[in-house]
């Protein structure tokens, strides 16, 4: 729970990345935890790390799955996910997991 509350706090400090904010972003992610992890590090090499991806990409991603251009892997999953995500949740996820340590 403190290494949680750090993190939230050091979020809330840094710039917002991919015009997207990385406190609410940080807030939006507990969905994307259970495969992710809690940090953006996955414990099962099936799902990948998030954690210091670049915003820009991430945000390409969520946008590819939503408009279905991704197939195969979790694509189906991914979708389900992201469909009642709006423009300003995938960048502010984006933003949040960006700036995660790798």
């Amino acid at each position: 729970m403190k290494k949680l509350l750090a993190i939230l706090l050091l979020a809330a400090s840094l710039p917002t990345l991919a015009d997207g904010n990385v406190t609410a972003g940080a807030q939006k992610s507990a969905a994307c935890a259970a495969c992710h992890g809690a940090e953006g590090k996955s414990a099962v090499p099936l799902y990948p790390n998030l954690a210091g991806q670049n915003a820009a990409y991430l945000n390409h991603a969520l946008q590819a799955y939503k408009k279905g251009e991704r197939s195969g892997g979790q694509a189906e999953v991914m979708k389900a996910f992201v469909a009642g995500l709006g423009e300003s949740d995938m960048a502010d996820l984006s933003a949040y997991y960006a700036s995660l340590k790798p």
